[in-house]
């Protein structure tokens, strides 16, 4: 006998998440235009008031809408995305959303590796490691400060690059994709040096880090430190399992 696996029924809180993102995706609720009170909602869709602030609470925390206290709920202006599974050249990300890329080298160096980056590249403490700060800019908005550290042996001439027009990524894709790699993120305030870059008006604005590690057969090739302020790009994916 064949059997069939029913649906799970949409929880009610989920219903009203859909509804939002179903009139926002019509083009009924415009960016920065205020969505209906939570009052309002509740009589439309007859549902708790506890049921709209959780859907509502899980949107903004999705970047779908901000709230400002006493004043309601606005749908949100898009933010790029990256996929964290991928890898993708952040110019072309910027450029296929519509807007301009820019880039400013602000470091390009050899240094000597600390205990950290030594244990990152299983190389010994003084190992020789090449060193680049670049900040991407879309529509002259600061977007990313990219932070990577370099084998000097899976790409010997990068001090010679000219990183103020060609993005590391390409350089190393077009040597060699990764056989492995790693990807942690975290939360982070950032320290005076990144509010400079990134422009923060704010020094407590929370900003997302992603720290990622890549191999090529079976040696570190790469460290890469790629910081974002939380309000302008988020990070995220969606894949079949």
């Amino acid at each position: 006998m064949q059997t069939t696996t029913a649906a799970r029924p949409q929880l009610r809180y989920e219903q009203v998440k859909h509804y939002i993102i179903d009139h926002i995706n019509r083009g009924e609720w415009n960016v920065g235009e205020r969505l209906p009170s939570e009052s309002e909602l509740v009589d439309t869709l007859g549902v708790s008031r506890m049921t709209v602030h959780r859907a509502l609470r899980e949107l903004m925390a999705e970047g779908l809408v901000t709230r400002a206290q006493g004043v309601g709920t606005f749908v949100a202006k898009p933010v790029p995305r990256a996929t964290l599974l991928e890898l993708h050249d952040i110019a072309d990300d910027i450029i296929a959303a519509g807007h301009i890329h820019t880039q400013k080298l602000v470091t390009l160096e050899a240094i000597r590796a600390d205990v950290d980056l030594a244990m990152a590249f299983d190389q010994r403490p003084g190992a020789k490691l090449f060193h680049s700060v670049i900040v991407h800019f879309e529509d002259d908005i600061p977007l990313q400060v990219e932070e990577r550290y370099v084998s000097p042996h899976f790409v010997p001439d990068y001090l010679e690059q000219d990183f103020t027009n060609l993005h590391p990524h390409r350089l190393l894709s077009h040597i060699s994709r990764p056989d492995e790699m790693e990807h942690v993120i975290f939360a982070i305030t950032p320290d005076e040096q990144l509010q400079q870059l990134l422009e923060l008006d704010e020094p407590t604005t929370a900003c997302l880090q992603l720290v990622r590690r890549t191999w090529v057969q079976g040696k570190t090739v790469m460290k890469g430190i790629f910081t974002y302020p939380g309000n302008r790009y988020s990070l995220g994916g969606r894949y079949q399992i």
